[in-house]
């Protein structure tokens, strides 16, 4: 994957192998029991200075990350505060686990619909896309996303529709976007991440 240059940025990224469709894998309850703040997790809390970093993250291309634009993980934390995050299926339930106790946002691919090269950058003005199954669009323009051969599929705010993951799913491509400034709290919710997703039975290796 190439990641263009970028001042404020420190992404990590892989691959997830499963052992069968992801239909046929339902999330175990001590997992979806992390869906919620104050669940154990190896890291400390998020705080107000983390959340920060992560919006000038997305603000440095001219994105404004406010509203329904704001970040993925900002969504996360006000639905666990509302007793709302509930179960999707067994790969997104990891990242929002991971991304809820972490504080960065994360996206999840999957490789069976995206078409590589993938590269992230930041997108022109005017770059939309579907990001879900009513057809709602996302103003892309200035914000970073991952794109593949076909263009932007993925990025902190909202992923695309035509990239989501379903029943049928069986390898993923997750991105955690995370500000440089918190590099090595970034490799710790990547670790954790992928080491979660071990126990689950899958497999994990470097995008």
């Amino acid at each position: 994957m190439h990641v263009d240059p970028h001042p404020l940025l420190h992404l990590t990224a892989f691959r997830t192998r499963l052992p069968a469709p992801l239909g046929e894998l339902p999330s175990p309850a001590e997992l979806t029991a992390r869906l919620a703040i104050g669940a154990a997790a190896p890291l400390s809390p998020p705080d107000d200075v983390l959340r920060g970093q992560v919006r000038d993250l997305l603000r440095h291309g001219g994105f404004k990350p406010t509203g329904r634009s704001k970040p993925a993980s900002e969504y996360l934390l006000k639905a666990a505060e509302a007793g709302a995050l509930g179960s999707i299926n067994r790969v997104v339930d990891v990242c929002n686990v991971v991304s809820l106790h972490s504080g960065f946002p994360i996206s999840v691919v999957d490789l069976g619909k995206a078409r590589p090269p993938f590269r992230v950058a930041v997108a022109a003005p005017g770059t939309t896309y579907i990001f879900n199954a009513s057809g709602q669009e996302i103003d892309l323009g200035g914000l970073l996303c991952l794109f593949d051969a076909d263009g932007p599929c993925a990025n902190a705010v909202k992923d695309a529709q035509r990239t989501k993951t379903d029943s049928e799913t069986r390898e993923t491509l997750s991105v955690v976007w995370g500000p440089a400034a918190q590099s090595a709290r970034v490799d710790a919710a990547t670790q954790w991440y992928r080491s979660l997703l071990a126990e689950l039975g899958a497999t994990t290796d470097g995008a």
